[in-house]
């Protein structure tokens, strides 16, 4: 049997990336940090998808050793495909943030994806095709001020990503990054903290976290490198963002 892997899925774009691999007929193994999210999910999978085999694990990124944890526990499964999509926010200047918030968003979207990124494509670079995708934002292509933290760590999951794409080009993993902009999840209210955030009434545009779950998928079924939505809200596939230097 063979499981598809995604992190975050207790919500947003996880959590609907989760059903969208379901309608698939994939496997899933998800992780996140709230168990009785996870268990809610997996009723409705089996509910709708009676075949599918639905593993949870319940891991917290922001402590790195449990991304090895995570890793090793999984070791006995045949993964087709890893999707990193856990990663924390910020929405303040830098000197206006807590020093333990920002701690935290690195732990999660630079330190636990680079590990799992790593150890997994250590396991499955030649494994036909297997898929490693690595969410990334639209703020990793441009530099947001207010949020200037969050923007750099998702720069460094980009350039980490497409980097890794083209070190692996002539083996038979896939290596993808998706770039999506403001979303209708919780992760603008957990970056305000605040108990809820219109998005209607705050933002001009936004996609729903089942859009960007179906533009997964669209990424997932392509030869392409970069999922993005670009400034007019439009879905991308590219084969690259960054220039790639071949060599000294």
């Amino acid at each position: 049997m063979k499981y598809t892997v995604i992190t975050g899925a207790s919500s947003g774009i996880g959590y609907e990336s989760a059903l969208a691999f379901a309608k698939k007929g994939k496997n899933l193994i998800l992780v996140a940090r709230r168990k009785d999210r996870l268990e809610s999910l997996k009723s409705l999978i089996n509910e709708l998808y009676k075949d599918l085999d639905v593993v949870l694990t319940v891991s917290d990124l922001s402590n790195p050793k449990q991304a090895y944890d995570l890793y090793n526990s999984l070791k006995s499964y045949e993964i087709e495909t890893w999707i990193n999509n856990a990663g924390l926010g910020d929405s303040s200047q830098v000197i206006q943030e807590n020093l333990d918030k920002i701690e935290n968003i690195l732990k999660v979207n630079i330190e636990s994806l680079t590990i799992l990124s790593t150890l997994y494509a250590k396991d499955y670079a030649d494994y036909e095709g297997a898929q490693l995708i690595n969410v990334s934002s639209a703020m990793g292509y441009m530099v947001a001020l207010g949020s200037v933290v969050y923007s750099a760590t998702k720069y460094y999951v980009s350039a980490f990503t497409e980097g890794l794409a083209n070190e692996l080009i002539n083996n038979k993993i896939s290596v993808k990054v998706l770039a999506p902009a403001v979303t209708e999840t919780e992760f603008i209210n957990k970056s305000l903290n605040v108990t809820e955030f219109d998005y209607k009434a705050g933002v001009s545009n936004y996609h729903s976290a089942k859009e960007m779950a179906e533009f997964m998928i669209t990424l997932y079924e392509s030869d392409k490198v970069i999922g993005i939505v670009n400034e007019k809200y439009e879905f991308n596939l590219l084969d690259g963002i960054y220039p790639i230097l071949r060599g000294l």
